[in-house]
């Protein structure tokens, strides 16, 4: 149940407000606690909040040390069925006190970390192989990253083999490694704490390994979240889409609003029927050229006439629905070429057939 009262201490260390030193030390004295001693449910609830209490008087000052009916009225919101008096909360604190010798300045890895934070970010230090821009904004996350190890550090009882300066160190050096900040361990911070790469290498491994637990859950929790998300979605599409074709006005417009784009294929096939007659009089006989002069102009303002009622408006009644589909054949194009390039004098841009 050690997980159980872990959470509890820390749920009632933030509501009261109380400083990181001061929860870790709790948590330190119960873990004492329960090595040596065989205990009841009932009792390791009270001796969870007279740690709490002990470590609170020591390291916080006396206005922020939880009053007994605050931490009363907080059990009773915890569901832990334990009610507190003041004989039975001074006889626990002074066997509490004498199990320890009357010494609680115990060391954990709280009181390290402010420590090793001072140091914990180099001026020649590289983020993502590039030099830091900002020291301020890249320390403020590596602290986040760290207080997150450091409270990881207190959920396994398997990092109360290690000193608590170690996992203060193996807490800055995994930090590190996870912003990708190289190097991971520096000659300043092996002098500062006295570990070196080899030290730390079994914690930092265990850490990295619940960091990795973390980031699965929680990634399964964000892609449960999105499926809920994605089929409430589709079941609003599906609700809107059936009332939308149901209800909706044609999106298609009369024929006669796109006289506009019709007009622009006017000129084009004008250019297209100018070199369809210029090919005629070539292949003809000089002689009939001047004779033909008029039948030629005739032949083309006849075939221009035939071609022409193509662009007119069709005697359809409004709305009409038209659907174009541009784009689905291979466009023939003509290689048109520029006088100046970028990189040479003569450049090759491809230009359509039809472009006016």
């Amino acid at each position: 149940m050690r997980r159980h009262f872990i959470d509890l201490l820390t749920v009632i260390s933030n509501h009261f407000d109380l400083c990181l030193t001061a929860r870790h030390l709790a948590i330190y004295l119960l873990d004492l606690l329960m090595d040596h001693y065989d205990m009841t449910v009932e009792q390791l609830h009270v001796i969870s909040f007279v740690c709490l209490l002990l470590a609170s008087k020591f390291e916080e000052k006396e206005d922020k040390v939880p009053k007994l009916e605050h931490l009363n009225n907080l059990a009773y919101m915890c569901n832990v069925n334990v009610v507190l008096n003041k004989r039975d909360l001074f006889t626990m604190e002074t066997l509490l006190l004498k199990s320890f010798d009357w010494n609680i300045c115990l060391p954990t890895p709280a009181h390290y970390i402010d420590y090793y934070l001072y140091a914990s970010i180099g001026e020649y230090d590289l983020h993502n192989g590039w030099p830091i821009t900002s020291l301020t904004k890249i320390k403020a996350l590596l602290e986040k990253y760290v207080y997150y190890f450091l409270d990881l550090s207190m959920q396994d009882h398997s990092f109360l083999h290690f000193r608590p300066s170690l996992i203060a160190a193996a807490c800055v050096c995994t930090s590190r490694m996870c912003m990708q900040i190289s190097p991971a361990w520096t000659m300043q911070l092996e002098l500062l704490t006295c570990y070196s790469w080899e030290h730390l290498a079994q914690c930092i491994e265990m850490m990295l390994i619940y960091y990795e637990n973390d980031l699965k859950e929680a990634s399964n929790i964000k892609q449960a979240t999105i499926q809920h998300h994605e089929q409430e979605a589709v079941g609003n599409l599906s609700y809107q889409a059936t009332t939308q074709v149901l209800f909706q006005q044609s999106s298609y417009y009369p024929l006669a609003w796109h006289s506009a784009t019709v007009s622009q294929f006017q000129s084009p096939m004008q250019d297209l029927c100018s070199a369809y007659r210029d090919s005629l009089q070539a292949h003809r006989p000089s002689s009939l050229l001047a004779a033909g002069a008029d039948s030629s102009l005739h032949s083309y303002a006849a075939l221009q006439a035939s071609l022409q009622p193509s662009a007119q408006t069709l005697p359809i009644q409004a709305p009409v629905a038209v659907q174009v589909a541009l784009g689905t054949e291979p466009r023939h194009c003509i290689s048109t070429a520029y006088g100046s390039s970028y990189f040479s004098g003569h450049h090759s841009y491809a230009a359509g057939c039809f472009d006016g």
